[in-house]
């Protein structure tokens, strides 16, 4: 079911929002060479509590997930995708990481990722970092009333085909609201002039990602989270949660 919300409800959501921003600059902030995992995690859970917010992230046990997710972030390093769980991993110069944070405040949901480099850049992690970054602002500027779902899944795709990516199948985007995970879904690829038409109050959180090596395909780690490249190649994930209104797309995750 898809649920429109009040202008109301925006502007609260839009505190929860802003939460996850100050969560996922704190982290970024705090990422340096011989930085554990964990440690960011940490960093953004207290964001978290001193805003008084909770975690949708914390606790979470999907379908196909064996245990229920144990941090407030996820932190994917290098050839993992998504939903990397923090751990002792020490960051090294070089590595590509992607955060993912998430904040509940007053029972209204916030959701943004964003990708980066620690140290050391690679001019190859640059425009794989740079198209991912540009296909979520083709996504966000195709969001809006009177379109549908398959113009944001076409604005996003047809960036990361022209650059020779490849685009996981099965994850993408998603509605969201009182919940972290609603209706719609919003793929990263996709036909236009198809799917659900754009209402004004709707929220979506629009998420590409993409992989350098070209392959679409991807596989789990032993942990049932960690989502990792089949070849090895470096991932870049970019997330905004978006209100549909008759004024234009809202960013609701912007600091």
């Amino acid at each position: 079911m898809v649920e429109i919300k009040s202008d109301a409800s925006l502007d609260a959501m839009r505190v929860a929002g802003r939460v996850v921003a100050d969560a996922l600059a704190a982290a970024r902030a705090a990422a340096a060479p011989g930085i554990r995992l964990t440690e960011l995690d940490e960093v953004a859970r207290t964001v978290l509590h001193e805003a008084g917010a909770t975690s949708p992230f914390l606790g979470y046990r999907p379908s196909f997930a064996p245990t229920p997710f144990p941090a407030v972030i996820c932190a994917s390093v290098n050839d993992a995708i998504v939903h990397g769980i923090p751990n002792g991993y020490r960051l090294r110069d070089g590595d590509l990481v992607s955060i993912d944070c998430g904040a509940i405040v007053d029972g209204w949901a916030g959701d943004a990722a964003l990708s980066f480099t620690v140290g050391t850049e690679r001019p190859e992690d640059r425009r794989l970092m740079e198209t991912t970054r540009r296909a979520l602002e083709a996504g966000i500027a195709a969001a809006v009333v009177g379109a549908r779902i398959g113009d944001v899944a076409h604005a996003i795709g047809s960036i990361g085909r022209a650059a020779g990516y490849g685009i996981p199948e099965d994850f993408g985007g998603h509605g969201i609201g009182r919940a972290m995970h609603e209706d719609p879904a919003v793929p990263n690829d996709g036909r236009p002039g198809r799917g659900l038409v754009l209402r004004h109050g709707l929220v979506i959180a629009i998420e590409p990602m993409f992989l350098a090596g070209g392959s679409n395909h991807y596989a789990a780690d032993a942990d049932g989270w960690t989502l990792r490249t089949l070849d090895g190649s470096r991932a870049a994930h970019f997330e905004h949660t978006v209100a549909v209104t008759d004024e234009g797309p809202r960013i609701l995750t912007l600091p």
